[in-house]
């Protein structure tokens, strides 16, 4: 696939191919440039996904406050951090481009009812001490990013992406047995995680990932406002009933919700697309690890095997992904020399 969205509301970023050396610098200048661009890109892309990672810590601390009550936070206090971050940047009149262009807007308003079906749905698995099957969903994405891409794109796949895609079926079939059912919440997750990626790339370049941010809780702010509202007049909010600690968390979020996104376009602008595809599995490892560790979720010996089975999967797509960036820089190099 030729994008990589990153979880949690961020944008898919294209990457261009990196610039030459500026001419006229010595030849050992260009190399500790890239290297020191390198270092930092791998920097900025774990402090990313490691935030994200450590996502659901944020969500237990904010407990009682459920999963609804969380998000619609999130979404106004997300789109007041925006605004200071576009003024602070005097980026309003990309904003007003992305308001004013019909297929952008439209792409964008999709992409927030795919990603509040997102928050909602991973919110509602940390705080429901279901954080091992949330983490599953974005083990699971990368396979149905591949399965976008043959059906809707209609790509060809190579023999080993058929074959991580049916590996990762014969997991669904394993996981479906170990929990009794299907784990709907990895499968919400991982569907509208990829379907969010892929509606983001038919935008491409023509929105940065904080005018996408802010138009996306723009949409989703009059919900939002309207369900802090209804939680606060029927006596069943947490914002401003349990001290001012937790008000100040829950305002938080905006700041949460955005630094992340953040960081992972300064990796993304600096780090070939094969290396922010890799540094992507950091999140769901650290959630899987937060969910046995620290929330200390069971897990049976039917689900060790699918988890397992979906690691095999990754594994097989991991190395197809490697083997394609192999091949594509010894041909863009041939193609040079003649």
């Amino acid at each position: 696939m030729g994008f990589v969205p990153s979880p949690h509301g961020s944008s898919p970023v294209t990457v261009p191919a990196a610039a030459g050396s500026a001419a006229g610098s010595s030849p050992a200048a260009g190399p500790k440039a890239v290297d020191k661009e390198t270092t930092a890109g791998v920097l900025f892309g774990i402090a990313a996904y490691g935030l994200w990672g450590l996502l659901p810590l944020y969500f237990f601390v904010l407990m009682p406050a459920g999963a609804v009550e969380i998000v619609a936070n999130r979404v106004v206090w997300s789109l007041l951090f925006c605004a200071l971050l576009i003024t602070v940047t005097r980026a309003w009149s990309a904003l007003a481009r992305a308001l004013r262009n019909r297929a952008v807007f439209g792409s964008l308003a999709l992409a927030a009812l795919l990603i509040a079906v997102n928050w909602l749905t991973y919110t509602y698995g940390v705080t429901t001490g279901q954080a091992v099957e949330a983490s599953l969903g974005y083990f699971i994405n990368p396979l149905v990013s591949v399965l976008l891409g043959v059906f809707v794109l209609k790509e060809k796949l190579r023999p080993l992406q058929w074959a991580a895609v049916g590996i990762g079926f014969v997991a669904v079939g394993v996981l479906t047995y170990s929990y009794g059912k299907l784990p709907w919440i990895a499968l919400t997750l991982a569907f509208s995680f990829g379907l969010y990626g892929f509606v983001k790339k038919r935008v491409g370049p023509r929105v940065d990932a904080v005018t996408s941010l802010s138009v996306e809780t723009m949409v989703l702010a009059p919900f939002a406002a309207a369900t802090m509202i209804f939680l606060a007049v029927t006596g069943t909010d947490t914002l401003t009933t349990q001290g001012p600690g937790h008000f100040w968390l829950l305002v938080a979020s905006g700041v949460i919700t955005a630094v992340p996104l953040l960081f992972f376009g300064a990796s993304a602008r600096r780090l070939p697309m094969t290396t922010i595809g890799l540094l992507q599995y950091c999140a769901p490892v650290l959630q899987f690890i937060l969910a046995l560790v620290v929330f200390r979720e069971a897990m049976t010996v039917e689900r060790w095997i699918g988890f397992g089975v979906v690691w095999l999967a990754l594994a097989v797509l991991t190395v197809d992904m490697l083997g394609a960036a192999r091949r594509n820089s010894v041909a863009k190099r041939a193609k040079r020399g003649t």
